[in-house]
């Protein structure tokens, strides 16, 4: 079954009944509630990518921000197919199919990471020196995406991402470029971040599906210390609240109704000298990435909700597994805390929808990287479309699995077939990669299932080594015709599938296996061996008598350091 059919029958599992929010969104004490009076819980993705480009997304982590890889682009093929290409990727990456899809899985917000770009002139190429120009085009992309997320009844929230001059030395989150004044280092960049935040807030006063106005994402700077530090260690931290005053009042002459969220410094953690609450509809947002996932992580935020008197919300988060997905959404939402995760879509294998860049890509990654040779400009261009045109939904890989670790699991769910199975009078393939959906311990129990590098102090953790298919803990590798397999199976390690039974019988149990060192796998206690080698065998692990109805076979490593398998086959007797 290809990933986008499970991905609509995960959709179909968890679509919910329950009545969306109404209205405006409003603080009243320590929650945000609708017009009605109801507290509303946030769930949403935000569009990273989109507007914003960071280099990881697009495997160019290492060029590094977007004005850099624009750069690398037309050095390839020219500024005006570089213009084409932003154009195809801005009208392809995000369209109203991918906020109706949103609203069926369950979500019922989106962060709209802002690069202020789309809206104004940098300060240093404005005509005339402290006025600004604006772009309606950008304006007008912000207008469709409202009318998308109105119509699936979803709450849109405008996030700077990309502030004027760049808000930290996390460069690549804001596009900063450092051999310029930073947002904290010129008055013009803030006089122009205040006046795109009053245009915005004049645009969409009376718009109620506008959720909140998040005002700067990720302050990252350290005042003693300009261009080296972000902003953890700094104990007042005065320009970034007053900047954020100043933006509120902005907004206030224009907007009475809409929420204002601040951020902290350290990437919106830090609050030390946070000003009394200056605004009676303000909420705060905090960051959380790569922590563990129990009540201290968050201990200080809900301390300060209750102190401060204002509502909190985790404003981003993601870049992990499932399971840490499952664990820190249940964690927040325990607390009455809503989220939104990190991004909706990206090259890559562990969020909601991958975008899948095309063979010419890599060689464009390889020459920007120092890697390989430059392509040929019409090879390169060619590529670049074909990277827009895959950004678009139709065309992304559907991650069921993620969407099932932030909806069903985390409210005490069981493992569920990922693929549906019924063992029939014929025989039955089943890849290995298809194991159940669910959480460690559930579904499958694999030796690393989460990355904790930030509460560890260690480097950052692989959990599917393999980087592909799946977001759980098993590892998993490509073929070379593109089918899933399950690699690096380990002993102790095993994985669950589930089937319907249409009739009482006898089974044979075999598996598509390889070792190079030998090893032992197996459906019972005992299982069998795995001669070494390194060609795919076949071999049998078990006769099983079924009963009739719902059933499950849980495949084992019980001695394997370096076991593969492809697939498990049933056959009946």
């Amino acid at each position: 079954m290809k990933l986008r059919s499970i991905a609509l029958a995960v959709a179909a599992l968890l679509s919910s009944a329950t009545a969306r929010a109404e209205g405006y969104l409003k603080v009243e004490g320590t929650q945000i509630v609708d017009d009605s009076g109801k507290p509303v819980i946030l769930r949403g993705m935000g569009l990273g990518g989109w507007m914003l480009q960071e280099g990881y997304m697009l495997q160019l982590g290492e060029v590094g921000q977007q004005h850099i890889i624009r750069a690398k682009l037309v050095e390839l093929v020219g500024e005006d197919r570089t213009a084409d290409f932003y154009r195809a990727w801005l009208d392809n990456h995000t369209t109203r199919a991918d906020i109706d899809q949103m609203a069926k899985w369950g979500f019922n917000s989106v962060r709209l990471p802002i690069h202020f770009d789309q809206l104004t002139l940098p300060a240093d190429k404005e005509p005339t020196p402290g006025q600004d120009t604006w772009l309606e085009d950008g304006f007008q992309r912000i207008d469709r995406l409202l009318e998308w997320a109105k119509a699936s009844r979803m709450y849109l929230i405008l996030d700077l991402h990309a502030a004027p001059g760049g808000q930290g030395n996390d460069l690549a989150i804001s596009d900063r470029d450092p051999t310029k004044p930073s947002l904290w280092e010129s008055e013009e960049n803030q006089r122009k971040t205040v006046a795109l935040w009053k245009k915005l807030a004049a645009r969409y006063k009376d718009e109620p599906w506008i959720g909140a106005y998040d005002m700067i994402n990720e302050p990252n700077w350290s005042f003693a210390t300009p261009g080296k530090g972000n902003g953890c260690d700094e104990t007042q931290s005065e320009t970034v609240w007053a900047l954020q005053q100043r933006i509120t009042q902005a907004i206030r002459e224009v907007d009475a109704k809409h929420i204002v969220i601040i951020e902290g410094n350290c990437w919106g953690n830090n609050y030390k000298a946070l000003p009394p609450a200056w605004d009676a509809n303000m909420a705060i947002s905090f960051h959380k990435y790569w922590n563990r996932n129990d009540i201290a992580s968050i201990a200080d935020m809900v301390k300060m909700r209750a102190s401060y008197g204002r509502p909190i919300w985790l404003g981003e988060s993601g870049e992990n597994s499932n399971v840490w997905y499952r664990d820190a959404i249940a964690l927040v939402e325990g607390e009455g805390i809503g989220w939104n995760f990190w991004p909706l879509k990206k090259i890559g294998f562990n969020q909601p929808l991958e975008i899948e860049p095309g063979h010419g890509w890599a060689r464009i990654v390889a020459w920007a990287t120092g890697k390989g040779p430059k392509p040929d400009a019409d090879e390169a261009y060619a590529a670049m479309m074909a990277l827009a045109r895959n950004s678009r939904f139709d065309r992304n890989i559907p991650k069921p699995d993620v969407i099932d670790a932030m909806f069903r699991q985390p409210h005490g769910a069981s493992y569920t077939p990922f693929v549906a199975r019924t063992l029939e009078g014929v025989p039955l393939t089943t890849g290995a990669a298809d194991y159940d959906l669910g959480s460690a311990g559930e579904a499958y129990h694999d030796s690393v299932d989460a990355n904790y590098h930030v509460a560890t102090g260690g480097k950052r953790a692989p959990w599917n080594n393999g980087t592909t298919y799946r977001n759980d803990g098993v590892d998993i590798a490509l073929a070379a015709d593109g089918a899933p397999y399950v690699t690096d199976f380990v002993t102790g390690e095993w994985m669950r599938y589930s089937a319907d039974v249409a009739k009482a019988g006898r089974w044979t149990v075999t598996a598509r296996v390889r070792s190079a060192k030998g090893g032992r796998i197996g459906i019972d206690e005992s299982g069998v061996a795995i001669p070494a080698g390194t060609a795919w065998q076949v071999i049998k692990l078990a006769e099983l008598d079924l009963p009739a109805g719902p059933g499950t076979a849980t495949l084992r490593a019980i001695d394997c350091s370096d076991c593969e398998v492809s697939a498990l086959i049933f056959t009946p007797r």
